[in-house]
């Protein structure tokens, strides 16, 4: 697709650019470089960016410009080492013109004019990348022709790239992008040749393919057969024996919730933290500033909250920022004994954060979790307050009627959210009827101050059986309900 002229849309005439600036300020803006701006080409010509899409602080800006009355896309290249990322780019796109893989056409790869490179592509506008297009799913299921059109142009691509050997080694569905009916991949400095182009080897092309499976929901494991023949369609072998390419999704997994685990309380992409001797702030990065207000005081909030639980341990509360109601759990300390034994450990609100993270992450119902907030001395922990999603749903033990079996809705919700705790070795710790929440066609999972993912079965197994006794002592012995759950729930 050529680019686009100053008249088409999006485009603005008329519009003025008058900070010219460079690498260096890009450098140490960080996240939040003044927009618009110009940046000059070694040539002369000048970017005018309008708009940016990434950016990783320091190091790399991607984003809407404009050069020659032209619109493109611009990635700017202005860390320490630009020039290798800059060239791994440009070498990344040739590799993909030369398999024949759909990518945006390169309109320039040049220098900047005080250091830096600029790599300028065509503009695709509209289009939409297919993690896009996966999160808009209502069904993210292996039985859903919709999930399955938006993964096979993928998988198939990928089958491409392994054909011409060729590796995507930051292979998510945010690489692929549609556009115009046609799906292309993009970010060519992931993109890595394996020896003389050759086919990939068997082993390197599972690995690769796994990276991008670990991403899918749990539930895809048993069902990799259905992503066979996009693949076999481009590749030049055989699809990976199931079994290897299961151990493989479930290693990666693994590796990804650690890693994603520790960007939950550090400041990256996805999460701002703050930390200071006196205290321990992180809020996922799209809320911060709706919840700028909230965070320094999270007290001032329970004046004016409605109070749902005071407790010696806990306080939970309804509040209203900016007409939006949210949950506001703080963690007390009952005595001066209390607060010792507490102190030295990771407070119930950071160990809840994470496990709403893991939750999450692994596709378990519960509600978003929003910020963390710890009071501190030094590296001894005091009070804490986690800021959560509301949700309005009532618990299971006002909503269902023990003497018969759940509506079909509500029956599907409880098989598939206990099914996905077993099938991740996941207790909950407190399986009261009171902490599964109904809520738009699911069952959520509140109070994770005890939840644990066990690494054995063993631990897992002891664990589960309580969890199970504890959830059928909820109704009374031998009632319909609680025969109904004690047949369906996986076994003790």
């Amino acid at each position: 697709m050529a680019a686009t002229k100053p008249d088409s849309p999006g485009a603005r005439p008329g519009d003025e650019f008058p900070v010219l600036i460079d690498a260096a300020t890009l450098r140490a803006a960080g996240r939040n470089p003044g927009l618009p701006f110009r940046i000059a080409l070694a040539d002369g010509r000048q970017i005018s960016m309008r708009r940016l899409l990434r950016v990783l602080p320091g190091k790399r800006l991607v984003g809407e410009a404009e050069i020659d009355g032209c619109r493109v896309l611009v990635k700017l290249f202005v860390g320490r080492r630009s020039e290798k990322h800059w060239r791994q780019e440009r070498a990344g796109l040739a590799a993909l013109v030369a398999a024949a893989v759909p990518t945006p056409a390169l309109l320039a790869a040049a220098p900047l004019a005080d250091g830096g490179h600029a790599l300028l592509t065509a503009f695709l506008d509209p289009a939409e990348t297919l993690a896009e297009a996966w999160a808009r799913l209502p069904r993210q299921s292996p039985d859903d022709a919709a999930a399955l059109a938006v993964l096979a142009p993928a998988v198939r691509l990928l089958g491409r790239l392994h054909a011409a050997g060729l590796i995507q080694e930051d292979l998510h569905l945010g690489n692929f992008l549609h556009h115009a009916g046609e799906v292309l991949v993009i970010d060519g400095d992931a993109l890595r040749r394996v020896g003389r182009g050759q086919p990939l080897p068997m082993a390197r092309a599972c690995a690769n393919l796994a990276v991008l499976l670990a991403q899918l929901p749990a539930e895809w494991d048993d069902r990799l057969g259905i992503l066979q023949a996009p693949y076999c369609a481009t590749a030049a072998s055989a699809f990976p024996e199931p079994q290897d390419l299961r151990a493989r999704i479930a290693h990666v997994r693994a590796w990804r919730l650690r890693d994603f685990l520790g960007k939950t309380v550090r400041d990256c992409t996805l999460f701002a933290v703050e930390q200071t001797l006196t205290r321990f702030t992180t809020v996922l990065r799209r809320q911060a500033d709706a919840l700028a207000a909230l965070l320094p005081d999270p007290d001032a909030a329970l004046d004016s909250a409605v109070v749902l639980k005071d407790g010696g341990t806990c306080t939970v509360a309804r509040i209203v920022v900016n007409e939006r109601v949210l949950l506001l759990k703080r963690y007390n300390l009952k005595s001066l004994g209390h607060a010792l034994n507490r102190c030295w450990r990771p407070t119930r609100a950071w160990h809840s954060w994470r496990e709403a993270h893991r939750l999450q992450f692994l596709g378990i119902p519960t509600p978003a979790p929003l910020a963390l907030v710890e009071e501190r001395i030094g590296p001894l922990r005091r009070r804490a307050w986690l800021v959560s999603e509301f949700c309005s749903g009532p618990n299971l033990l006002s909503h269902l009627a023990a003497d018969r079996e759940p509506p079909a809705a509500e029956a599907d919700a409880i098989v598939s959210l206990f099914a996905a705790m077993h099938r991740q070795r996941i207790s909950h710790g407190d399986l009261k009827a009171t902490n599964l929440l109904w809520d738009a066609g699911q069952v959520l999972l509140i109070d994770l101050d005890a939840v644990v993912q066990h690494h054995s079965p063993a631990t897992h197994a002891r664990a589960w059986r309580r969890d199970r006794a504890r959830l059928l002592r909820n109704w009374p012995p031998d009632c319909v309900l609680q025969r109904w759950l004690d047949a369906r729930l996986p076994p003790a």
